[in-house]
């Protein structure tokens, strides 16, 4: 049963800025394999973009924001073997969200040059 849906798009500039500073934002929302993965793609913050847009999709589709016991970081936006986006919770964030009785979550991500977007479906 669908238990929320969640959309975002925000402006690949936004988040170029973000990630050229050495303040920490990549290491405080993405997870080493997703820093890894999107630095070694040549248009790296529409990666980047597109990923943070995910994971705001996600915690909109929860119905309650940025939830409590939960961080950016552990919700990671990886690509399965035929590179279908899939998301990947671990620590503190999967604990609650296994609690909250989700059971599947899908993922749709799509990035141009200055705009990044996804969309996520929850299930229980």
């Amino acid at each position: 049963m669908i238990a929320g849906v969640g959309i975002d798009m925000i402006e690949v500039e936004r988040i170029a800025e973000k990630i050229s500073k050495e303040g920490g934002f990549r290491e405080l929302v993405f997870s080493k394999t997703e820093i890894d993965y999107c630095e070694s793609k040549k248009h790296k913050a529409e990666h980047y973009a597109a990923r943070f847009a995910a994971k705001e999709a996600f915690f909109k589709a929860l119905g309650s924001g940025w939830a409590e016991n939960t961080s950016f970081n552990e919700v990671e936006i990886m690509n399965d073997k035929h590179g279908k986006p899939e998301i990947n919770l671990a620590g503190q964030t999967l604990e609650t969200i296994n609690a909250m009785g989700i059971k599947n979550i899908f993922v749709s991500l799509s990035h141009i040059k200055k705009v990044a977007s996804a969309i996520v479906i929850v299930e229980k």
